[in-house]
Formats: structure tokens, C-alpha cells, sequence
């Protein structure tokens, strides 16, 4: 193993530590601020369901299918959280199984590392920002927000599915005018992150147009993600702007279905998986944005 990702290692630990640290402190202090009434107050075990959503979209997440948009989709579907804090739920109910996957993808894909720590840097800092913003708005807001990156999501599978991304090269860094790029591409994924849209499929195309192999968005995306995740995590946290125990819900059940995932069945026919997860998402996106109109 080389230095560098030795050292990636290291730090990426450092923050799953000071993540965990950080929840608890800061969540343990919000949650005293809110009323009895509120959502984001609730707290307790996961129950089965909240858990169960976890380990499901944790997994597919680890083969590609991407966990954000289906986790609305079920948030959405049984009602287990208000529109208004779906985004930071997400964002720190998924943050620990997202680690992982990170270390799992940086030791098993090449990728030149300068590239790999740019483009993190890149990420994290687009979300410091757009948390900070998500975090205030008002239910509307969101529901009209997450509708539109629902969407999105939506075409992109639907894109993946006709393979209509671009092929690739086979380089596995970039250097000059391209770096730059990508280093804006991945600053402006980082941000929207936070809005509830992942990394998965805009990481493949991104990755694909500037010439590398395709396969190097898995440890671009998942150590962006593992290293932004944290810090736009505590930002929802410290505003009380997610759900406690059903974010909960997500580690629990998200770890261990990275783990099987990644070292158990390598791979799976997800044609038919894929598509029903945009039906359901595209279900939810309109069901967002009609909410979003009655109010």
C-alpha cells in the first residue's frame, strides 16, 4: 500500500471518529432546544422498518444502484419523515455505511491519488456550503427541491439503463485544464449532495468525459462522499434539521448491508431492480412536487 493512501486511510478514520463524536455531542445538545412536538426530537431505538429501508438502500448503494433516491422514495412512502428534513437525514443516517464503502473502494480500485485528494477536497467544501443553506429552508422549499433532484436522479438512471453514458478512457488521473474542471464538477456535486441528489451516476459521467476509466469513479465518489458526508452532516445536526431515529435506522441496517454487499455477492442482475427503483422515485418526485403545490 502506498503512503498516500495509507495517509488517506488514516484521515478517513480520523473523521468516522470525530463524525460519531460530533453527533453525539451536538445532537444530544440541539435536540434540548426543540419542543416536545417536534420531529426532529423524537428519539429511541430504530423501530424494524426504519431499519430494514437502511440495510435495502444501503446495499444497492454498494452496486451502484445509489441510496438517496430511494430512501425518499421510502421516507416518502410510509411516512417515516416530514418533507422538511428528509435532506438531512439522508445525509447523516447514511454517512457511516458511506465510509465503508470507501475504504472498500479506495483499496480494491486504482486511482492516481492526487487526483483522488483534490476532487474530495473539492466535494467536501461544496457541501460545507450548500448544508449550510439547505439546512434553513422551509418545508416548501425542500418539497420543490427534492421533487426536481428526484427527477434528475431519475433521468440518470434511466441513462444508465440505455448505457447512453460516454465510454471512457483508460487514464486513471488528470492533470491541467481537465483537473480543473473535474475539480469544479466534483465542488458543485459536493453541494448538491446535500440536497438529497447522489454522486453515483453524475460521478460516472463526469469521470467518463474527461477520459478516465470509468471503474475510478468508485473510489472518487465514495471517498468524496465519505469525507463531505461528515461535514454537511453536522451542520443539519446543529440546526436539529433531520430525524434522529430514523437515521439511526439507516446505520444500522446500512452497515452491515455494505458489507455483504461488497464481500458476499460481488455482483447481481440489476436491470429489472434499476427500473423499478425509477419508477418508484419518479413516483416520488411528482408526489413531492404536488405537495409542494397544495401549499
Amino acid at each position: 500500500m502506498s503512503t498516500a493512501k495509507l495517509g488517506l486511510f488514516v484521515t478517513l478514520g480520523a473523521v468516522a471518529a470525530a463524525y460519531l463524536v460530533s453527533w453525539l455531542a451536538t445532537a444530544r445538545e440541539a435536540r434540548r432546544q426543540l419542543p416536545a412536538d417536534d420531529p426532529a426530537a423524537a428519539g429511541g431505538l430504530p423501530n424494524l422498518t426504519e431499519s430494514v429501508i437502511g440495510f435495502v438502500t444501503n446495499f444497492f448503494d454498494t452496486l451502484g444502484i445509489g441510496s438517496f433516491a430511494p430512501t425518499t422514495a421510502a421516507f416518502k412512502f410510509r411516512k417515516v419523515v416530514p418533507d422538511r428534513i428528509i435532506p438531512g437525514t439522508l445525509n447523516v443516517g447514511h454517512t457511516p455505511a458511506v465510509i465503508v464503502q470507501a475504504f472498500i473502494y479506495v483499496a480494491i480500485i486504482e486511482v492516481e491519488m492526487t487526483t483522488l485528494v483534490l476532487l474530495i477536497g473539492a466535494a467536501v467544501a461544496g457541501a460545507w456550503l450548500g448544508a449550510g443553506v439547505v439546512a434553513e429552508w422551509p418545508r416548501r422549499k425542500i418539497q420543490i427541491g427534492m421533487g426536481m433532484a428526484l427527477l434528475i436522479a431519475a433521468l440518470l438512471m434511466v441513462m444508465t439503463q440505455f448505457d447512453l453514458f460516454p465510454a471512457g478512457g483508460e487514464a486513471l488521473g488528470l492533470t491541467g485544464p481537465l483537473l480543473v474542471v473535474a475539480i469544479v464538477g466534483n465542488f458543485i456535486l459536493g453541494a448538491l449532495m446535500t440536497l438529497g441528489i447522489g454522486m453515483y451516476a453524475p460521478s460516472m459521467i463526469m469521470i467518463s468525459l474527461m477520459g478516465m476509466n470509468p471503474r475510478a469513479a468508485f473510489p472518487i465518489m465514495m471517498g468524496s462522499c465519505a469525507f463531505l458526508m461528515p461535514v454537511g452532516s453536522i451542520r443539519f445536526v446543529r440546526k436539529s434539521s433531520y430525524a434522529l431515529r430514523p437515521a439511526l435506522g439507516l446505520v444500522l441496517g446500512g452497515i452491515p448491508a455494505v458489507l455483504i454487499a461488497a464481500y458476499i455477492v460481488g455482483s447481481l442482475p440489476l436491470t429489472y431492480i434499476r427500473w423499478l427503483v425509477i419508477i418508484v422515485v419518479l413516483f416520488t418526485a411528482v408526489s413531492m412536487l404536488r405537495s409542494a403545490r397544495r401549499e
